[in-house]
């Protein structure tokens, strides 16, 4: 059985819920055949967030991490390609801090790219019914850091975990009104359960070899 870790948020910018933490749970409670899977919510805080994520790491020992977070205004679930030294926050977190141009890791590497085929997941998600598409930014607030910071735990700390970050769209339940693009977090979930059956039966260092590029 391949042992999963999935985290998602809490809520944060004054909203009651997070998409990412329910289609966490959602996936926990009823994984993929041949996969056990365990939810963690990550705090919405600069530094708690991989203190925790660190924490869940050590107690769980997973093969494979997928942490989520929340991308209001995005269509579908976009498995982010890399993840960038820097936190830069247009608004505060739920503690109140609001770094700017400040190092997730000080002196660590520009950039950490995700360790699962992400091109290979988005086809899988796809194939499920679910939109889907690689992002080539993670933004700069605490979900940048997460994806940033499991980058640099995978290479410094597990180098036997495979992992990588994921944005979702807002649940309906967020946008009533319908005036931005929403997506239940079950749906949501179905789409990640194929991501996940997928990284599980690709090897290290393999994905498929499709264009999923942007020219801006």
């Amino acid at each position: 059985m391949t042992r999963v870790l999935i985290t998602g948020f809490a809520p944060f910018g004054g909203a009651s819920v997070n998409p990412s933490w329910q289609a966490a749970s959602l996936v926990a409670a009823e994984p993929p055949a041949g996969l056990t899977a365990t939810a963690v919510e990550l705090p919405c805080v600069f530094g708690k967030s991989l203190d925790t994520l660190r924490d869940a790491l050590r107690a769980e020992t997973p093969d494979l991490v997928l942490c989520l977070g929340q991308a209001g205004g995005r269509p579908g679930v976009t498995v982010e390609r890399v993840g960038l030294n820097v936190d830069d926050a247009r608004i505060p977190d739920n503690a109140g801090r609001q770094p700017i141009d400040e190092p997730v890791i000080p002196d660590g590497p520009a950039a950490y790219f995700s360790t699962l085929p992400v091109k290979a997941c988005v086809a899988a998600m796809r194939r499920a019914g679910v939109p889907a598409a690689v992002s080539n930014t993670a933004g700069t607030f605490v979900c940048n850091h997460v994806a940033y910071g499991l980058g640099h735990l995978v290479a410094t700390e597990f180098p036997h975990i495979r992992g990588g970050f994921a944005h979702v769209p807002w649940a309906p339940e967020q946008v009533p009104d319908g005036t931005a693009p929403s997506l239940p977090p079950a749906t949501v979930a179905h789409g990640l359960r194929a991501l996940l059956a997928t990284a599980a039966r690709t090897a290290a260092g393999q994905d498929l070899k499709v264009t999923e590029g942007a020219t801006h």
